[in-house]
């Protein structure tokens, strides 16, 4: 595919015609993304080389404390449509028409899902200001910039809801567990090595992935007739797939690995 045809896939009419600000075109979360890289690959580190480590524990307990609340509204909104409305079919979940009595309930939660992503960026932010560079891996921007990305350009060709809110429904309860760590961990760093369920936020993050694997894999093999977009199941079977790799990885070489060197 050459640089002219994803051009004219972008200068189609969007799925969903109306507009969200920053959500309805591709574009300005392109610029935050490529931002985002500058910051904390770059300026950021640059801006931080005659400076000692900024005091923003105050500031991330609040942070901290907001993303908490955010996402347990979220997943709380997600398990009313996905398990008490049951808006969907979860044996194939289409994304509702445009004219369903749903879908603007899907389409702001979708849309206020991905702004929460926008905001999880502050999260290498911090990082930067405190100059703890070793926590910015590359599955900690890979995983951020993707969530904003990928937001904006699936709603621009595809429109919002279906299957993936199940994503969104599982990141949400995964992030309450998070940041509900790390705002203990800010509050009482006395015992933050003493908080034990650290390492159980990671397989909880490869269980979401795995839960998502399986879930396109049945659809696409017990359910082939499914109506939601074929080219989103294998997006969804590829991104599961390299998180689960990924995250993998990192709880092998953090708590596995680690530990048989100190024995």
């Amino acid at each position: 595919m050459n640089s002219s045809t994803i051009l004219d896939i972008f200068r189609t009419l969007p799925a969903d015609p109306v507009k969200l600000t920053l959500f309805s075109s591709p574009l300005p979360a392109l610029l935050i993304v490529v931002g985002y890289l500058i910051f904390v690959l770059k300026l950021g580190r640059d801006f931080m080389v005659q400076r000692k480590p900024f005091n923003v524990r105050r500031v991330m307990l609040v942070y901290n404390l907001c993303q908490i609340l955010m996402n347990a509204v979220l997943f709380g909104l997600g398990f009313y449509f996905i398990l008490v409305r049951r808006v969907y079919d979860l044996r194939c979940m289409e994304m509702l028409p445009l004219d369903h009595p749903e879908k603007h309930f899907e389409r702001l939660v979708v849309y206020a899902y991905w702004l929460n992503k926008v905001l999880d960026l502050a999260d290498t932010v911090f990082f930067v200001l405190r100059k703890s560079y070793k926590q910015i891996t590359v599955l900690h921007v890979y995983h951020h910039a993707l969530m904003v990305l990928g937001g904006p350009v699936i709603f621009y060709l595809f429109g919002a809801g279906g299957q993936l809110c199940m994503m969104g429904f599982l990141n949400t309860l995964v992030h309450v567990v998070m940041y509900a760590y790390y705002y203990v961990a800010a509050q009482y760093p006395q015992i933050k090595g003493k908080l034990w369920w650290k390492q159980y936020i990671t397989k909880l993050q490869m269980l979401q992935f795995a839960i998502l694997f399986v879930q396109a894999t049945l659809v696409l093999c017990l359910n082939p007739g499914c109506n939601f977009p074929l080219s989103l199941q294998y997006l969804q079977l590829a991104v599961s797939t390299s998180m689960m790799i990924m995250f993998g990885n990192f709880y092998y070489q953090t708590y596995i690995r680690a530990k048989s060197k100190q024995h």
